[in-house]
């Protein structure tokens, strides 16, 4: 275990493992955290496991720990690395293994006071339209030949069925696709596991949320992204579902098996790895890729559900439904950033970690290209949730890349022996929130004393100049799995 005399203060809400503390770190790690949040964070092995992480072949500058990050599998999650391309390694626990977990942000035209006596019913709806819990089937169900074309064509493929808008692709990351998505480099079982689960939300922490805006911090970044004080807002958290899963447990398993022959040795084979420039490496690239554009599916036509539980409910009177963002929290990407003064070519892990990239970069959508990429973390179904806007800071120290959510402080199996689902759920709806749920242990998992302070959360990240609080929002209807 990490013990506190081994941080050393770089400057403030940012924190030091120097490169000396073990022999094999190739870097040294970073952690963004107040002082209050750092005997949390040594309590479990997330520091140590970000150590671990300074250990991979091809790492440049540090291994680097948002405010939010836990223990994880391999990767602390809420955990960024970047390594040389292509020669360094790609790594699927720096991924995690819901490939392209992430959040999208919808936007209404309606205020909360003007629709808030139908939110029990349209929670209801919404659970209704939105197959919710582990092993759930979808709307759809493919063929081999419409999956590989989900594959490669991501949020783009569903749009061209009607089911989303050619105006959602402009506000997603990468305008939900990846070009590098290779369906023949996915094995035949995870397309099988694959087939039926788009428009799916799982289980787990995954949710579809009913908010109001409560409180905007920037006018100028709110007004960009249409947001208001009162609006109703949605929240969808879903990613690649049992894909993912199966592509990334097949790719770990051979990484383990073949790190003798690539000559890596790790302290911790949950960081199984592979050159990216080998076969082996380029395989998994090809199958992230396509998980990634399976999870922009999958959001896009619980999109589809959300606008058609919306007209159900209120019909021309509640007015459109409109993307705000959408991003991920779980991915490899090939990008570009300043090291050591010099523009390099980076393979950037994120796993439990956005990005957060400042004004004017060119892969941010025309109306957000001067107010920085919207960032979106979710709190706990009992709590709030913020809207933020990356910063050009963020680009130096974490590789244009902020916090995700609020980060777990409790493990499921301690949840689930301390909450009361049923009082729970009362306890909510008295504070205004339906819940909608697949389990009692859903909710027992999820209850918000099994989080993080997602305030304090986002004003470490605020505080550090990576990212800029837009707004908040406050839940009143909740679907789990």
């Amino acid at each position: 275990m990490v013990e506190r005399a081994q941080l050393q203060q770089r400057e403030d809400f940012m924190w030091e493992i120097p490169e000396s503390t073990r022999d094999d770190m190739r870097v040294p790690a970073f952690l963004f955290a107040v002082e209050e949040a750092l005997d949390g964070m040594l309590e479990d092995r997330s520091l140590e496991q970000l150590i671990n992480v300074t250990t991979l072949p091809g790492i440049k500058e540090a291994a680097i720990a948002m405010p939010d990050a836990h223990q994880g599998y391999g990767f602390p999650i809420g955990g960024v690395a970047a390594t040389e391309y292509p020669e360094g390694v790609i790594s699927p626990g720096g991924i995690g293994y819901d490939i392209n977990c992430g959040v999208r942000l919808l936007r209404s035209e309606v205020q909360y006071d003007e629709v808030k006596e139908k939110i029990g019913e349209l929670t209801k709806k919404l659970y209704q339209n939105i197959p919710t819990g582990a092993g759930k089937s979808g709307p759809l169900n493919l063929s081999q030949d419409e999956l590989d074309k989900a594959l490669v064509e991501g949020a783009h493929w569903p749009v061209k069925l009607d089911y989303g808008k050619q105006e959602d692709l402009e506000f997603i990351e990468s305008e939900g696709f990846l070009e590098h998505a290779d369906p023949d480099a996915v094995s035949h079982h995870a397309k099988q596991r694959g087939q039926d689960q788009i428009g799916t939300l799982g289980g787990g922490n995954h949710f579809m949320e009913v908010d109001r805006i409560s409180k905007i911090f920037d006018e100028e970044a709110a007004e960009a992204m249409n947001l208001k004080p009162g609006q109703i807002v949605f929240l969808i958290h879903s990613g690649s579902r049992g894909f993912g899963h199966q592509i990334a447990t097949e790719h770990t398993r051979k990484f383990r098996d073949k790190l003798p022959e690539y000559g890596i040795t790790l302290p911790d084979r949950g960081l199984a790895c592979a050159p990216l420039n080998t076969g082996d490496g380029q395989q998994y690239y090809h199958a992230m890729a396509a998980a990634a554009n399976f999870a922009w599916a999958n959001r896009e036509v619980i999109t589809w559900q959300v606008r058609n539980a919306w007209n159900s409910v209120y019909g021309d009177a509640g007015g459109d439904i409109e993307v705000v963002y959408d991003i991920s929290h779980n991915m490899a990407k090939v990008e570009e950033h300043k090291v050591n003064g010099n523009i390099e070519k980076l393979t950037v892990h994120r796993k439990g970690a956005t990005r957060a990239f400042g004004p004017e970069h060119p892969d941010l959508p025309e109306q957000y290209r001067t107010i920085g990429q919207p960032v979106l973390i979710p709190g706990s179904m009992g709590t709030g949730s913020y809207v933020l806007t990356g910063t050009q800071k963020a680009s130096q120290p974490t590789f244009g890349s902020s916090c995700h959510g609020a980060g777990r402080q409790m493990s499921r199996t301690d949840a689930k022996s301390q909450v009361n689902a049923d009082q729970l759920k009362q306890e909510l709806l008295e504070r205004g929130i339906h819940i909608e749920a697949a389990s009692k242990s859903g909710v027992s998992e999820e209850a918000p004393l099994a989080y993080k302070d997602e305030d304090l959360v986002v004003e470490t990240v605020e505080k550090a100049g990576i990212a800029k609080r837009v707004a908040k929002m406050q839940p009143v209807g909740v679907i789990k799995g």
